[in-house]
C-alpha cells in the first residue's frame, strides 16, 4: 500500500492507494493566525472505504497526517470528532491525541 499526497490551496489530501485502487483519504488542512509563527493543522474528513475498515488503513493516514505536520513545523494538530462517536474518540487516543476541549458550531 502506498500514501499519496496531494497538495491543495490550504490543504494536504493523503490517500492509501493498493493496486490503483484508492481505499481511503484525508485531508490535513494548514490554518495559520496571528498567534503563533507556525501553522497548526486539522484532520478532516478521514474515509475509509467499508469493505477496508479495520484493516489499519485510517491508522495509516492518521499517523502520515501527524508525520506531515510536524514536518510543516505544525504547533499542533486537532482532530474532531462528533461527542457520540465513542469509538471514534479512542481510536484518535490510541494514536496519541488527546482530549483537550469542546467544539462549538453552528450549521447553516
Amino acid at each position: 500500500m502506498q500514501i499519496k499526497k496531494e497538495q491543495k490551496e490550504n490543504a494536504i489530501r493523503l490517500s492509501a492507494v493498493e493496486n490503483g485502487e484508492e481505499l481511503g483519504a484525508m485531508y490535513l488542512y494548514l490554518i495559520r493566525n496571528d498567534s503563533h509563527k507556525e501553522p497548526y493543522g486539522l484532520l478532516e474528513d478521514l474515509l475509509v472505504k467499508e469493505e477496508h475498515r479495520k484493516k489499519g488503513i485510517g491508522s495509516l493516514l492518521v499517523k502520515e497526517a501527524l508525520a506531515e505536520a510536524k514536518r510543516l513545523n505544525c504547533y499542533k494538530v486537532i482532530g474532531t470528532s462528533r461527542m457520540a462517536r465513542e469509538n471514534v474518540h479512542s481510536f484518535y487516543e490510541k494514536l496519541g491525541l488527546k482530549k483537550y476541549g469542546y467544539e462549538f458550531r453552528i450549521d447553516f
